[in-house]
């Protein structure tokens, strides 16, 4: 992963008001707010309109927690973004993926994984190279995944896509409790 420098300032949050207060609010972790919050919320309007996107693809949609986090693991490990990379393991590792399988995600589609899985980060790889899913991991995709799965999955890829984008561009820095994280 590439370390990059921050580049937005943490926003007070004794600054806020109102609903702004309540997003950041809603957005902790460990009783605190996480990172992408502090920096977000420089943009409160921004921040707590993609929130809610946000909260559908991680908690709504109809993919399976184990298929969401390949998912967003594998755009996160493409795009180097190490606050992405580093908060979806841990979330990655509740939702039932081993040490190993984390680790073998960096190795990609073919590195071992069932049909099923191997297309989940094929589609990945789809999006971030040429910004389609192929029709062969379509295809393979439509053996076990409907319709809303199927759009459930890019949004997944597309969402977490901007949000190492922003992350890499805003140089957020890890969260205390993540490993690598400066003390």
């Amino acid at each position: 992963m590439i370390s990059r420098k921050q580049r937005l300032p943490f926003r007070d949050l004794n600054t806020l008001t109102g609903v702004d207060r309540e997003t950041a609010a809603k957005n902790q972790v460990n009783g605190q707010v996480i990172n992408i919050f502090r920096v977000l919320m420089n943009h409160p309007n921004l921040a707590r309109r993609w929130s809610v996107f946000g909260s559908h693809v991680l908690a709504k949609s109809t993919l399976s927690p184990r298929d969401r986090e390949l998912a967003i693991l594998r755009i996160g490990w493409l795009n180097q973004a190490p606050y992405e990379w580093e908060q979806h393991v841990i979330i990655g590792k509740r939702s039932g993926l081993s040490d190993a399988e984390i680790e073998r995600i960096k190795s990609g589609p073919k590195a071992g994984w069932n049909r099923h899985e191997g297309a989940v980060l094929q589609a990945a790889d789809d999006l971030f190279e040429n910004s389609v899913v192929s029709d062969e991991t379509w295809k393979t995709l439509l053996e076990t995944y409907n319709t809303e799965q199927m759009m459930d999955l890019v949004f997944a890829i597309g969402q977490y896509n901007l949000v190492s984008w922003a992350l890499n561009s805003f140089g957020v820095p890890l969260d205390d409790f993540l490993p690598g994280a400066q003390k």
